[in-house]
């Protein structure tokens, strides 16, 4: 219903629509910037189904800025909006190149004969998303065994909730658990994340995965940039290889746009969203995929004893409902946690030493997230319950 609307509002000025079907959204990104279109997805991301967005996409494949966002809202409330003469109105024409041209892509960026030379076995989740299609082309054409869950696209997420959390996945991680399989993968809804399973059914924090990306891809002198929820563990690694880390706000067209500004190939958030500058100046969960397979097959090592090269830290993530002022509860906790490095970019971050809180307001949900980090294990659960009490 949504996308009829948006078609004929659009076909309704005099322009026309190009019509790419379901795809994952970096998949439509990537044909915008191939062919210098702007573009318009109905997606909800990761959200349960009644929540559905309308994510407007810039002619180079970039999510819209605020500012350019803001400005269509003028144009509409200010009802400036140009309607043509009937015999002027747009057409719309079904193209249905897109998952090809974007399948490629991913391709191009990885070294398919090392991948092949592997035959890597894997359970892939599409959890009845946007790559219940893409995701198992690209890998069946890697020379992966291949067995699929949920590959076919379901809107109500029947079969899971679409966010890939580990209580979420429960088939797939009992699936590589069995020693069948080299990995195990899944997508949220639309796709422009992966998270990843190792061959003893371990789920793996998205947070490891953009380090096991900037630990093997960058150069020294590069630079690194993601946002404050991120862990300590992609500074150690710059800090190893000479490069510099750029802290964002959270967001992922935040991270996107900021790669741009300071000319920046790898970026990231430790939810499973990796950036490839080098592919686009977007999340990418396709390209995500023949990232990890691609330092699979170039190191020869398992993703477990990959992981075991990576600076261990731990993150607790918790949602609470929104239901006062969030300026109260910054309040409450730095009152709670006196002395503590105060950081105000987004929402509040408190940091002692590797201890960090972070609390901010969702962007898509009325709820608050809070994320609380150290070393260890036991520390950053103790820090989320201290919090807790605080909210509540």
């Amino acid at each position: 219903m949504i996308m009829d609307s948006v078609i004929g509002g659009i076909l309704s000025t005099g322009a026309s629509v190009k019509n790419i079907g379901v795809l994952p959204t970096p998949a439509v990104q990537f044909y915008c910037k191939k062919n210098s279109i702007p573009g318009v997805i109905i997606t909800a991301s990761h959200n349960p189904p009644r929540f559905n967005g309308i994510k407007c996409i810039d002619m180079d494949g970039t999510e819209l800025e605020r500012t350019k966002e803001e400005k269509i809202e003028e144009i509409y409330y200010d009802n400036k909006f140009h309607i043509a003469q009937w015999q002027h109105i747009g057409t719309e024409i079904q193209d249905n190149s897109a998952a090809e041209l974007y399948i490629n892509g991913v391709m191009e960026r990885i070294d398919l004969n090392k991948i092949r030379e592997k035959k890597f076995r894997v359970v892939f989740d599409a959890g009845n998303g946007a790559a219940f299609r893409t995701t198992p082309e690209l890998l069946s054409r890697l020379g992966v065994s291949l067995v699929t869950l949920n590959a076919n696209p379901d809107g109500l997420f029947t079969s899971r909730e679409s966010e890939p959390k580990p209580e979420n996945l429960k088939y797939l991680i009992e699936l590589a658990k069995s020693g069948e399989f080299n990995l195990g993968i899944a997508h949220d809804g639309d796709a422009d994340r992966a998270v990843f399973i190792d061959e003893n059914g371990n789920f793996v924090d998205g947070d490891v995965t953009l380090s096991i990306f900037v630990k093997n891809y960058i150069r020294n002198g590069e630079k690194v940039v993601t946002p404050v929820s991120s862990s300590d563990s992609v500074d150690d690694i710059c800090k190893e290889k000479g490069a510099e880390v750029i802290r964002t706000r959270v967001g992922a067209p935040i991270v996107s746009r900021t790669m741009i500004d300071q000319r920046a190939r790898l970026g990231g958030e430790e939810n499973g969203g990796i950036i490839y500058g080098d592919h686009q100046y977007c999340r990418d969960g396709a390209m995500t995929v023949g990232i990890i397979l691609d330092i699979m097959a170039k190191t020869g090592k398992k993703l477990s004893e990959i992981i075991r090269d990576i600076p261990e830290y731990h993150i607790t993530r918790k949602t609470f409902p929104r239901n006062s002022d969030f300026s109260i509860i910054k309040e409450r906790l730095i009152s709670a946690f006196p002395g503590w490095e105060k950081d105000e970019r987004d929402g509040i971050k408190l940091r002692k030493g590797h201890d960090w809180i972070l609390a901010r307001p969702s962007g898509t949900e009325p709820i608050i997230r809070v994320f609380t980090h150290s070393r260890e294990i036991e520390t950053s659960r103790k820090l989320s319950e201290e919090v807790k009490k605080i909210i509540s």
